[in-house]
């Protein structure tokens, strides 16, 4: 019965069963913490080309194209339990075709110790803007949020969106010229 593999056995358990214990303490410690805060979003230049798509039937969509600003103050969420936060800016958007669209236009990634004071100003997009069909032309409410999803060292994974939104439309005619 007291031999060394059940010994060895009994250790391990233990061990396994008190870092468990302490793992869901530190899950618990930051568990209700409020991980929103407020971003400032605002559109510099808005334009739509009508240009054809890369698929193989070659039928011209809507693309849109647009700046914007953004500030923010993420420094307050960071606690010892965050690694890091995943930002990304969506626009959001009803058409005839589909009642709701969702298209992520710019995301980063911010570590615990790297500066997440956001001040950007006329900052493109970095996904392109591509609408199924010709929903953007003269679009009279495309609506851009801030969200971000918590990376934490242990616990859950949150997905939190900003307070603060901004709503915009695309002009009601084509932009023919580079942008």
């Amino acid at each position: 019965m007291h031999t060394v593999i059940s010994r060895l056995n009994s250790n391990v358990a233990y061990t396994s069963s008190v870092l468990g214990g302490l793992v869901f303490m530190c899950f618990l410690s930051t568990f209700f913490l409020d991980y929103t805060t407020h971003a400032q979003i605002g559109t510099v230049n808005v334009v739509v080309k009508h240009v054809s798509d890369y698929s193989a039937s070659r039928e011209k969509n809507d693309l849109g194209f647009l700046t914007f600003d953004l500030q923010a103050d993420l420094n307050p969420l960071f606690n010892w339990n965050v690694k890091q936060l995943f930002l990304y800016l969506s626009a959001e958007y009803a058409t005839p075709k589909n009642a709701v669209n969702q298209v992520v236009l710019w995301d980063k990634i911010i570590q615990r110790g790297e500066n997440a004071l956001l001040n950007y100003k006329s900052m493109n997009t970095k996904y392109y803007f591509w609408d199924d069909g010709n929903g953007l032309k003269n679009h009279q409410n495309v609506t851009l949020t801030l969200s971000w999803n918590v990376i934490p060292n242990a616990g859950n994974l949150p997905r939190v969106q900003a307070k603060g939104s901004h709503s915009f439309k695309f002009p009601a005619e084509y932009t023919t010229s580079r942008t």
